[in-house]
């Protein structure tokens, strides 16, 4: 009978662990789902842009004859110095000296010239003079015909000849001014002064260095004539540039001042776009105060042009409005033809999904607003503020951790685009 009866037990316990494994073994483990909250708050939405420091106003000072830089003009504040980068020059300061010899003797040898000219026509005068009172007496003397009037035709022509001569003679003289003029000009060109009052950002030469004026002046300084305003020029992606408008307000960052903000706004939008690699771009102008002296001439600026600001709104995280459930998700009592629509070409219009009490989901319609790449406004008759949405769901291996560890509001608005680590990962132990 024991015997018997053991073999009843054994009969019982394994028809039992079947029973068990065919009906808890085998079926679907319960969904999970990772879930955000709705927000109130403000929304900034803005276009990334990347441009360079420029001065407002830079003078490029160059140089309109040829010869060898002997010297460099004195720095006004520090006469013991001389003109060199970051120096504050005034209007009209001497930056450099061409040395002049060539140009001293071609002054010298135009005013020889028209000392020449002059002394010419000092003997074109006296000549002209003679002529006309031989004219005038052989013509007081044919009328009585006491003279031939060959002779007459020659002293006629005589003083139409020296009247000429005279005439030329002059224009010598006006000729030989004007070269004496030029001669000077290229010798004042040999002194070069600043046009404006500024800072020298850059200086191209040096002493010793022959100048070679052409048909473009070369360059020798770089002079900025205001660095209390400066200017960043973007470049904006074609797809972005329709939503740029003069005097939007800017905000940028410079590597040389990284925990700093700067503000600045839109003054000009030029139209001459530059494609590199296919890409098209087009340079914006921003204009910002530079009182504080912080901004340097060509630092990069990460640009942010602040397209469109809300206050106080409902905000979702981008992943949430991405998210879209398996068939097998969906309450059966959802129409599932909602399942199949589309947003709008504008995206005015989109679908958040909430979890029902029998673990299934059911869609809410939202209105779509401004976005800043990682929440986005909505707005819609049943949304509130606290509603939990769902956002994504979790693995199989993440099933056992508690559902407060897998909806924490950091992974539901951390970065879409950072990489994740792989699946059942853990982040290794810390010191000991």
């Amino acid at each position: 009978m024991k015997a018997v009866f053991a073999i009843l037990v054994l009969i019982g316990v394994v028809g039992g662990g079947a029973a068990y494994y065919a009906t808890h073994g085998t079926a679907a483990p319960a969904m999970r789902f990772r879930t955000a909250a709705i927000q109130r708050g403000d929304l900034l939405s803005t276009i990334s842009a990347t441009g360079t420091i420029q001065a407002e106003e830079v003078v490029n000072v160059g140089a309109q004859v040829c010869g060898l830089i002997v010297a460099f003009g004195n720095d006004p504040h520090d006469p013991s110095k001389f003109i060199d980068y970051c120096t504050v020059v005034e209007k009209d300061a001497v930056l450099a000296r061409i040395d002049p010899t060539f140009y001293e003797a071609a002054l010298e040898q135009a005013e020889a010239t028209l000392q020449q000219s002059e002394a010419n026509l000092l003997q074109l005068e006296a000549k002209f003079r003679q002529a006309e009172r031989e004219w005038k007496r052989a013509e007081s003397l044919i009328p009585k015909k006491a003279i031939a009037q060959t002779d007459y035709d020659i002293a006629l022509s005589d003083y139409e000849s020296a009247k000429a001569n005279l005439a030329a003679g002059k224009a010598m003289i006006r000729q030989g001014k004007a070269s004496v003029k030029t001669a000077g000009i290229n010798l004042g060109y040999c002194t070069i002064k600043s046009p404006v009052r500024g800072t020298i950002i850059d200086r191209r030469v040096n002493i010793g260095q022959t100048v070679v004026a052409s048909l473009n002046a070369p360059s020798l300084f770089l002079i900025a004539k205001d660095l209390s305003r400066m200017q960043v020029w973007a470049s904006v992606n074609e797809a972005d540039i329709g939503r740029i408008r003069l005097n939007m307000p800017v905000r940028f960052t410079v590597d040389a001042h990284a925990d700093e903000t700067f503000h600045g706004e839109v003054t000009q939008i030029r139209m001459n776009a530059q494609m590199t690699q296919n890409v098209v771009t087009y340079t914006v102008i921003v204009t910002t105060d530079n009182s504080s002296g912080k901004l340097l001439p060509y630092l990069t600026a990460n640009v942010q042009f602040e397209v469109d600001k809300r206050s106080g709104v409902l905000l979702v995280p981008n992943a949430a409005l991405r998210w879209t459930p398996e068939v097998e998700q969906v309450d059966p009592a959802v129409d599932r033809r909602t399942l199949s629509d589309e947003p709008t070409p504008s995206r005015e219009r989109g679908y958040l999904w909430i979890v029902n009490p029998n673990g299934l989901v059911q869609p809410l319609e939202v209105t779509l607003g401004a976005t800043d790449g990682t929440m986005t406004e909505i707005s819609g008759g049943d949304v509130k503020e606290g509603m939990r949405v769902v956002a994504g769901e979790d693995n199989d291996e993440e099933a056992g951790v508690p559902d407060s560890a897998a909806s924490t509001d950091e992974d539901e608005t951390s970065n879409p685009f950072l990489p994740k680590p792989p699946k059942g990962s853990r982040p290794p132990p810390g010191p000991m």
